[in-house]
């Protein structure tokens, strides 16, 4: 009875993971929150199980903070200031203690406390990756609700009548273009033949040139010798009629200049030239009494009365 009563009491740790017949180590931990964290859950060193969660109860000082102990194997030295990390939960909402080795020279012994961290969740560690982005699509979202108001304020009742009337015209227009397309298109049809026939007499004008553009050269040049004569003919007998003049000139300045001829009597006698200018002054004064005194040069006589 007894020795049933031992194997049930051995297996019964066993299955809770504990060993009663290997040496252990038992260490406590405090954290602020362990929510997820259960009795037996895995403690891991390096992502080897080394020991469990045994208990977990709060804190006797009352405020409200949660003991956590563990049992681990005594054969792991652990420095004494090793933390005792508690992960975040897993999408399944699991989690567990991690030692992070220090680096004392002195290990843990049975009852110590080591230095305790708690990691953010899976999902928290979502969250925070994620709040940046959605800051964004919140600036984002707020953007968009501006540019449609704005959007809303333009295209008003009017705005949208103008712009169908726009189209409207825009329509028009293109039927217009295709009509006088079609247009211009036919009168080409139309012209055609016209055309090929101008293009075939330019053409034909074009041969005669290429085939008589010897003779047109022979007769530009003959036309040019015969405007060279006449132009030399032309200048030799304007310079035969100035050299006439200019001697006819001279002959004429050599008589004044000797005393000939009525000009050359006014030019030379200065005697001639004062009685000039004396006559010249007596007839203005001649002048002035008649205009003054009419009367003393005419006489007016009336022969009758009525």
């Amino acid at each position: 009875m007894a020795i049933t009563l031992f194997l049930f009491i051995w297996g019964l740790t066993y299955l809770k993971g504990k060993d009663i017949f290997s040496r252990q180590l038992s260490v406590y931990a405090v954290y602020e929150n362990v929510s997820g964290l259960v009795e037996s859950n895995p403690v891991v060193l390096s992502g080897v199980k080394i020991g469990q969660v045994d208990q977990i109860y709060f804190h006797p000082d009352g405020s409200g903070r949660i003991m956590v102990k563990m049992i681990m194997k005594m054969e792991i030295n652990i420095p004494n200031n090793s933390v005792a990390r508690l992960t975040g939960a897993d999408f399944m909402g699991f989690r567990e203690i991690e030692i992070l080795l220090g680096n004392s020279g002195i290990p843990v012994i049975n009852g110590d406390t080591l230095p305790s961290l708690i990691s953010a969740s899976v999902i928290e560690e979502v969250g925070q990756q994620m709040l940046p982005l959605k800051h964004q699509a919140e600036n984002l979202l707020a953007q968009a609700d501006s540019v449609l108001a704005v959007i809303q304020y333009i295209f008003d009742a009017e705005t949208r009548d103008n712009i169908t009337r726009s189209f409207d015209g825009i329509r028009q227009t293109i039927v217009n273009l295709e009509e006088t397309t079609a247009t211009i298109d036919s009168t080409f049809s139309q012209q055609a033949s016209r055309l090929a026939v101008i293009v075939a007499n330019a053409e034909s004008i074009s041969t005669n040139l290429r085939q008589n553009n010897e003779a047109i050269t022979n007769i530009i040049q003959n036309f040019s010798e015969i405007s060279d004569t006449l132009a030399a003919l032309e200048l030799a007998k304007t310079m035969e009629d100035v050299n006439k003049t200019m001697e006819a000139f001279s002959e004429t300045m050599e008589k004044i200049n000797r005393g000939e001829g009525s000009v050359g009597l006014l030019v030379n006698d200065e005697e001639l030239y004062r009685n000039l200018e004396q006559s010249s002054k007596q007839l203005d004064l001649l002048l002035e009494d008649i205009r003054e005194n009419p009367r003393r040069y005419i006489n007016v006589s009336v022969f009758g009365r009525n």
